[in-house]
């Protein structure tokens, strides 16, 4: 057996034993300044960033490790890094079955940032107070960014930090923002904060709580106004936007066994409340990261790795074509559809010759002909990728009833946009299309929470649910209803679809497909049926 301690320098036939790649370089040894520190030490991180760092790393491109800030849990740091010396099993899954497993030791140190450790918090202000930094990522979820409530206020706790100012603060955004003060104090050192969470324009996000705590500091006193043009200054400070796409789940029960069955001894997985650690991150063969390429204090070589480096339009171009095109309407498709005839993982509802069928008529169809094309990823090869290796990958355990979580505040992005390219388009019509507005209806039609045999479910959370299921909770299959009465407030919600569906030409067609599918016991699959029969086009 080998554990993921053991010197895989002086012995790494115990990691080939075990089918683990191993790299060529001595982390201990890479003791120039850090350069790279990363916020949140996630699956994702462990799966992806933490792999850019080793090439590096392995090509001497990288002068130190990656330090890793952890902000939300101790337990993180201590129990998925410092136990394992900092080291991460990354085993990516093919969908054929094959995994493939490569040791990364790219990680220098892991320490939790809050003014509870000290140890921590000494760490990481003596990194930011140093000029070789050059970058700090992130991957903390969108939610790690708010600062607000649903009604636009600030958070009490937030206001708290405002008020006490950058002595102690609790919210992790005033951490990075304490942060940035002391390496202004220490000699107005520039560097790049460059957010990697998997929403649009996540840079943006990034700059506005970061100002947003800066401002209210010096709205206090805490700051000088001097620290916010510092900020403000992209020769000093920015916040590049990134794309990034990788499906990283949580540590899984299948390749923990395979693990144990390779002569793997760390294959265990540690559960504490909804969080999984693991000594290993399993995650998808398929991934991209577009970056825009803005560091004012220099930046390792990303070139020579996966990483896309490009200008801000071509990031935004690249999350446009994925979000609205290639693969989030397609997952809404799937997610909706799914929750009704009764998937319960995307993996088995894509070996549905219906389900397959549909979304490749929404991606290449109706949606490729109008794409965003952001020249750096090719539209078309993005979509073969997710519809012959990604979807059908049964070691990504991913589900539909997840995908349909707060489908409400998705529609007007993942499909508003391509109905606005069609309205926008002298050769087209918003008319033309007919699967992207049968995923309107079926939407519509889950939200009765009656699946397509008639039995009640519990939809995803959503905060649209409570205003909207009332207007299509008195429907009763197989009986006659005004349809239009119902559906008429929620198709001409612009704040829903992006558009009002009537003012384009869509909310009859909606309602057609509505109308057919509570026709009876098993009328979603029948309408689904009948329109692939109708308006599928070949797809070459």
């Amino acid at each position: 057996m080998v554990k993921i301690t053991d010197n895989y320098l002086t012995n790494p036939g115990l990691f080939n034993e075990a089918g683990i790649k191993v790299p060529d370089y001595d982390i201990k040894q890479k003791n120039g300044a850090t350069q790279w520190v990363h916020f949140g030490g996630g699956n994702l991180f462990r799966a992806f960033h933490a792999v850019v760092a080793s090439r590096l790393l392995e090509s001497g491109d990288l002068e130190a490790g990656v330090v890793v800030a952890e902000t939300h849990n101790a337990n993180v740091a201590n129990d998925v890094y410092n136990k394992y010396n900092n080291r991460t099993l990354r085993v990516i899954t093919h969908a054929d079955g094959r995994f493939e497993k490569e040791l990364i030791p790219a990680v220098s140190d892991a320490v939790f940032f809050s003014p509870s450790n000290p140890a921590g918090w000494h760490k990481l202000f003596s990194i930011f107070e140093n000029s070789a930094l050059q970058l700090a990522t992130f991957s903390i979820t969108e939610k790690g960014y708010n600062l607000w409530d649903t009604h636009g206020n600030i958070l009490p706790t937030v206001q708290d930090d405002i008020k006490r100012g950058p002595s102690a603060p609790k919210n992790n955004m005033a951490g990075l923002v304490a942060l940035l003060f002391g390496r202004y104090k220490a000699g107005k050192y520039p560097m790049a904060l460059v957010s990697t969470d998997n929403f649009s324009q996540n840079g943006e996000r990034l700059e506005k709580s970061v100002l947003t705590i800066a401002d209210g500091w010096r709205e206090n006193g805490f700051v000088p106004t001097e620290f916010l043009d510092y900020l403000k200054d992209r020769a000093t400070i920015t916040f590049p936007f990134s794309m990034i796409d990788r499906i990283t789940p949580n540590p899984s029960e299948t390749v923990s066994e395979q693990l144990k069955n390779d002569g793997f001894e760390d294959y265990q997985i540690v559960q504490e409340g909804h969080t999984k650690f693991a000594a290993f991150s399993n995650t998808e063969e398929v991934h991209y990261l577009v970056i825009e390429d803005d560091f004012p204090n220099g930046r390792p070589a990303f070139e020579k790795t996966d990483v896309i480096l490009a200008d801000r339009d071509t990031v935004n171009k690249a999350d446009e074509m994925k979000v609205t095109t290639c693969l989030n309407p397609l997952h809404t498709a799937l997610a909706v559809n799914g929750s009704l005839l009764g998937f319960d993982s995307i993996s088995q509802e894509v070996s549905d010759p219906d389900m397959l069928a549909l979304i490749k008529q929404i991606g290449y169809g109706e949606g490729l002909p109008v794409v965003t094309d952001p020249k750096v990823i090719d539209p078309k090869e993005f979509i073969d990728q997710v519809i012959t290796k990604r979807l059908p990958n049964p070691f990504i355990p991913d589900k539909p009833q997840r995908i349909a979580c707060d489908t409400s505040q998705k529609l007007a992005v993942r499909y508003g946009v391509t109905i606005s390219h069609y309205a926008d388009d002298p050769k087209r019509q918003p008319a033309d299309l007919h699967f992207i507005p049968l995923v309107l209806a079926t939407w519509c039609r889950y939200l009765m929470a009656v699946d397509d045999q008639g039995k009640s479910f519990t939809p995803s959370p959503d905060p649209l649910l409570s205003e909207l299921q009332p207007k299509v909770s008195d429907i009763k299959l197989g009986e006659k209803t005004d349809v239009h009465a119902h559906l008429k407030d929620i198709l001409a919600s612009k704040a829903i679809f992006g558009h009002n569906l009537y003012e384009v030409g869509l909310g009859e067609k909606v309602e057609k497909y509505f109308d057919s599918q509570i026709s009876g016991i098993g009328a979603v699959r029948k309408t689904l049926e009948a329109t692939l029969s109708k308006y599928a086009k070949e797809i070459k």
